[in-house]
């Protein structure tokens, strides 16, 4: 082999060898930046979405990267995902915990809101691996379930503490007529003692049950038109023996043919407790107004009193059962707590409302407002009721 064909040979394998470096340095670069990249999480198969849109519960989807890459609407509805990030770190501390140890966990929560201002949320979670690289979050709102028990449970309180007052004061009583058989006068001023708590006592069982039936059972399936004024009319009359006793004036001032869709009973009864209440908290010789107009499309009753009025930082709360601003003169005048919460539950189950304008020293004006019947609805009902050929 002469010195030229051998200098041509040793460059071509220089540059063989050379080009094999250069494929071998990339591929050792390739291999090292796979190592570097984390493997793409496997996809979520078609047709979760459907399944997820459908559950009861709000369902989120996380994948390796605790990023959402799926979720229910109702999870973005209830403020549990922003975007593709959940907006809680307690979620995300749950999802991590599941993730690392691939141990399904179930357990309660109580959730800050995403808004300031608002009450915390209490939620049931889920949390299970799926997919190897995911993990499925199911998120159940308690917050209501939560609230009713509470109020369940201090309802139960309130009722055992309400029912020892006159059930105490007639075991006493009955214990000081035997104390006083000897003495005519002292006996008969004890039985009259005792006739009055058990008044109070048949009167507060018996709005604990009506209360309790309000809440329960739906009360208006056999709802009818009632007029407002008879309404009036009814809780008036009813009112005029308490009235009397104080020489107090009732007066009414209804405009005719208002009418309201709803249990006439009830009706009466949210009224008779306003005017009740406006009685028993007014000085003697003094006037209840009662009044019932139309505005915005509303039936609305006032009762309107001269008492001393009631603190603001009270007219929040006069409306929860049993609670009494001045508890000491709410036993005077024989009041239960319980009158304003059924006119509450009465108006809410009639798709209406209650509330209440007062001044310390000015009186209170109380406010029924409930959907107003268009002369229509009236005629049709009439026609219902009626039927041609029969006496109206």
């Amino acid at each position: 082999m002469d010195a030229t064909t051998a200098a041509i040979l040793g460059g071509l394998v220089g540059i063989v060898l050379g080009a094999m470096s250069v494929v071998s340095l990339r591929l050792s670069e390739r291999d090292q930046q796979r190592m570097r990249t984390p493997l793409t999480p496997p996809p979520i198969p078609d047709g979760a979405s459907a399944i997820l849109s459908v559950l009861s519960s709000s369902a989120i989807v996380l994948d390796s990267t605790e990023r959402v890459v799926n979720n229910s609407p109702t999870a973005v509805v209830d403020g549990f995902v922003s975007g593709n990030r959940l907006t809680h770190s307690e979620l995300l501390e749950v999802s991590r915990a599941v993730r690392r140890d691939g141990v399904i966990r179930e357990l309660d929560l109580e959730l800050p809101r995403t808004r300031i201002g608002l009450p915390p949320v209490f939620v049931h979670i889920r949390a299970a691996p799926i997919l190897d690289a995911h993990v499925l979050l199911l998120i159940d709102d308690r917050t209501q379930a939560r609230r009713v028990e509470e109020v369940r449970r201090d309802f139960v309180v309130n009722v055992s503490h309400e029912l020892k007052t006159p059930v105490g004061g007639l075991s006493l009583l009955a214990e000081a007529i035997i104390d006083a058989q000897g003495d005519p006068e002292a006996t008969e001023r004890f039985a009259h003692r005792m006739q009055l708590e058990s008044a109070r006592l048949s009167r507060l069982i018996k709005e604990i049950v009506d209360l309790s039936q309000l809440q329960s059972q739906d009360i208006l399936a056999g709802a009818k038109p009632a007029r407002v004024a008879e309404v009036v009319k009814e809780a008036i009359d009813v009112s005029q023996i308490e009235a009397a006793a104080k020489n107090i004036t009732i007066t009414d001032r209804c405009e005719p043919d208002l009418a309201v869709h709803g249990d006439f009973g009830l009706l009466v009864t949210a009224v008779r407790n306003l005017v009740g209440n406006a009685i028993a908290y007014s000085p003697e010789g003094t006037e209840v107004g009662v009044g019932a107009r139309a505005a915005d499309g509303l039936a609305t009753i006032t009762v309107t009193d001269r008492g001393r009025g009631i603190p603001a930082g009270e007219q929040e709360r006069i409306f929860e059962r049993f609670y009494r601003g001045d508890a000491a003169r709410s036993r005077s005048t024989g009041g239960t707590g319980l009158g304003l919460a059924i006119v509450k539950h009465i108006c809410a189950n009639h798709g209406g409302e209650v509330s209440v304008w007062s001044q310390e020293g000015h009186g209170s004006t109380f406010t029924i407002r409930l959907p107003l019947l268009t002369d229509a609805s009236l005629t049709e009902s009439h026609r219902t009721t009626h039927p041609e050929g029969t006496a109206a």
